[in-house]
């Protein structure tokens, strides 16, 4: 017994040493600020932070492998308790929020019968499932089903409709979706994403230059979400106000409707929701990605600069824009007559602009007032060149510096500044382009009663806007195509009186495919004009760089003065130099220097961010994806397309009052019906027919009116 007894406190006592030694060895410290993360996180459990629960969160952040901000369901008040724990001040992250990106759904043509489970996976497996489209919404609703946040439902056409007051940005539904239809992303993402081949594209979005997502916006506007057509359309272009104004609307040339109809009026809807919020009085909340510390210097305040400062701005970094004219706005501001975008509407988009916390800076001149060593010692990051096109072609022939002789851009912009331009009984302007046809609508209005508009081509090849040909001839203004001017006659005092021409024909066509127009000898004709105004042509000036050689010594530009810069990332010869508009492209649309500020914007994000600078090989730059384009929309029915609303021609050539006006209400609604809702390779010829009468009602309103 008590030998028992002995033996059992020395196995006790030897266990005690055992353990006491195994306890220091073997000893697991748990750090306590991890239970105290925990508790400031939801305790969901759901994993779509991306870890094994709240506790694994938990760990991460304490290990400083993920940011207190980590629970995607907590929301800004937990990761500002965790961040409190953990001793850190924590930026308000950008909210990340599921999209998706198909429209199509049960619309695509089925390729064969499914009878299999009924689960977009099973199906999948499939050949890829049963539609004809290859990258479409299946509409089993897997997707529907994770939703733990019941933020997705399937909407009446067959695909996915997010919530985005109850979406958190799990990621679950992208995971679960065998064909990549549900996205998750932040603005920023979504910003620096571009069409590509695998994307799903309307035709008509895939011709904007904007790349807005032009489908997604009318169907707003058809179903009184206003406000949400103004965002969809800023999320690609913060000028949506000009640009409903002055764009040509490339994208209706490849409207679905158009194979059986006319062409849904795009842009006329575009600028029915820009009206929509300016006439509001206030500017819709833009959001802005967590400050990087980076900073953008932009040269150049036109369209390309502009959009390029937003952008960026979005994206989290400063940015001072640098502008030589006295106010911004470029081209858009100096180029484009009043009567086609007022300057207080001009101000305003501007000024929302602005208000997102970007610098300006008028009346510097690069190269004048400031240069690179200048923005090198202000601590500029990176570089944007936005200059646009300022410098006229001239004729390069006898006369042309007679008095009362001016080149388009030169007058057009003395013109917007306020300066007061002697004109006569007549003019004369020279060349085909809209600088041209502005400045005959222009000396309509200054009160000069006969002028001419020469141009060395017939109509057909007039690269102006056919719309803007059609008012200019509705004012008054005479065309005399097939002349070549040969030279400008003055007086004695050297005052402008004629203008000779010599008549042409078309001989074979020249590199632009246009028939080249050959003089016929013998054929000199004068025209009498107190004014004569050349509208040839224009390019970037680039007369700084003599003066820069230095700095610019690396810097290669093209026989057409414009940067040489990389087309998919618009990046120079020069690393921290980027350029875009204008001055990269030569003179082209508004829209296209939209575009290529936000690619401008995408490429010099990367650079300060030291990522790769990058563009993705499946974007679509200006190619057309091939299944998209079809010979025949069928199950149409041609409706009329809206008018353009404008003002009588004896009214609107008597002011600079603007001449064309916003769709109505009742108008908007009628022609966003006639929209297709196209996707990829599905359309709806249904989605108009409740709206027809409404639109023949609208119609016959105006041809009243």
């Amino acid at each position: 017994m008590i030998e028992g007894t002995i033996f059992m406190l020395g196995l006790g006592a030897v266990c005690g040493i055992v353990l006491g030694a195994a306890s220091r060895i073997f000893y697991v410290w748990e750090d306590p600020r991890i239970a105290q993360v925990e508790s400031c996180f939801a305790g969901a459990n759901c994993g779509g932070c991306g870890y094994a629960g709240c506790s694994a969160a938990a760990v991460a952040v304490v290990a400083g492998k993920a940011l207190p901000s980590v629970c995607i369901v907590g929301g800004p008040e937990s990761a500002q308790s965790a961040a409190g724990v953990m001793g850190m001040e924590v930026g308000m992250a950008e909210p990340v929020k599921s999209y998706n990106t198909c429209t199509g759904g049960d619309r695509a043509e089925n390729k064969f019968l499914y009878a299999g489970v009924n689960t977009c996976r099973a199906q999948a497996t499939l050949f890829g499932g049963q539609r004809d489209c290859s990258v479409g919404c299946l509409g089993f609703g897997d997707c529907v089903r994770a939703c733990q946040f019941d933020a997705l439902k399937m909407g009446p056409l067959g695909y996915p409709v997010v919530n985005k007051d109850k979406c958190v940005g799990c990621g679950i539904c992208e995971q679960i979706c065998p064909k990549s239809v549900m996205e998750v992303r932040t603005a920023s993402q979504r910003i620096m994403h571009f069409n590509q081949r695998d994307d799903r594209l309307a035709p008509c979005r895939q011709t904007c230059p904007a790349e807005i997502d032009i489908p997604k916006y009318i169907g707003q506007i058809r179903e009184g979400d206003y406000t949400g057509a103004v965002d969809t359309i800023r999320e690609r272009n913060p000028l949506l106000l000009a640009c409903g104004r002055v764009c040509p609307h490339p994208c209706e040339v490849n409207c679905r409707r158009a194979i059986e109809d006319d062409p849904v009026s795009i842009n006329q809807l575009k600028r029915f929701a820009a009206d929509f919020e300016m006439n509001s009085g206030k500017w819709l909340p833009v959001s802005l990605a967590p400050l990087t510390g980076k900073r953008v210097a932009v040269v150049g305040g036109g369209p390309a600069g502009l959009t390029c400062a937003f952008f960026l701005r979005r994206l989290g970094h400063e940015v001072t824009i640098y502008e030589a004219m006295p106010k911004l706005g470029g081209m858009l501001r100096y180029g484009i007559p009043e009567y086609r975008l007022p300057k207080k509407v001009l101000d305003w988009e501007i000024e929302g602009i602005l208000n997102l916390g970007i610098e300006s800076r008028t009346g510097m001149k690069f190269g004048r007032d400031f240069d690179l060593d200048t923005l090198d010692s202000e601590d500029f990051d990176a570089v944007f060149m936005g200059i646009g096109a300022w410098k006229d072609s001239s004729l390069r022939v006898e006369g042309e510096q007679l008095q009362g002789c001016y080149t388009g851009i030169d007058f057009l912009s003395r013109l917007a500044g306020g300066e007061p331009i002697p004109t006569g009984r007549s003019a004369v302007i020279i060349g085909g382009g809209n600088t041209a046809i502005d400045c005959t609508r222009n000396l309509i209005r200054l009160g000069v009663k006969e002028v001419n508009l020469v141009y060395r081509r017939t109509r057909n090849e007039m690269p102006a806007n056919p719309v803007e040909i059609e008012a200019a001839e509705a004012e008054g203004v005479k065309f005399q195509f097939l002349a070549a001017p040969v030279r400008v006659v003055g007086d004695e005092d050297g005052v402008t009186t004629h203008l000779e021409y010599l008549k042409m024909e078309l001989g074979e066509p020249d590199a632009s495919g246009r028939r080249r127009p050959v003089p016929i000898e013998g054929s000199e004709s004068l025209i009498e004009t107190d004014m004569v105004i050349t509208a040839i042509g224009q390019s970037p000036d680039i007369s700084f760089i003599e003066s820069m050689q230095q700095q610019l010594a690396e810097l290669k530009t093209t026989r057409w003065n414009t940067f040489e810069v990389d087309p998919a990332t618009l990046q120079s010869s020069i690393p921290y130099l980027f350029a875009a508009g204008d001055a990269a492209t030569g003179p082209s649309l508004v829209v296209d220097a939209i575009g290529g500020g936000r690619r401008a914007a995408r490429s010099i994000h990367q650079f300060v961010m030291d990522q790769p600078i990058v563009a993705d090989p499946l974007e679509l730059q200006k190619d057309l994806i091939a299944e998209t384009l079809f010979d025949q929309v069928l199950g149409v029915v041609k409706t009329p397309r809206a008018p353009m609303p404008e003002l009588p021609v004896a009214e609107r050539i008597q002011s600079f009052v603007e001449a064309d006006q916003v769709l109505s209400e009742q108008a908007a609604l009628g022609e966003s019906s006639r929209c297709l809702n196209c996707c990829l390779t599905c359309y709806n010829p249904d989605k108009a027919f409740g709206q027809i009468e409404v639109i023949k009602d609208v119609s016959r309103e105006t041809e009243v009116a």
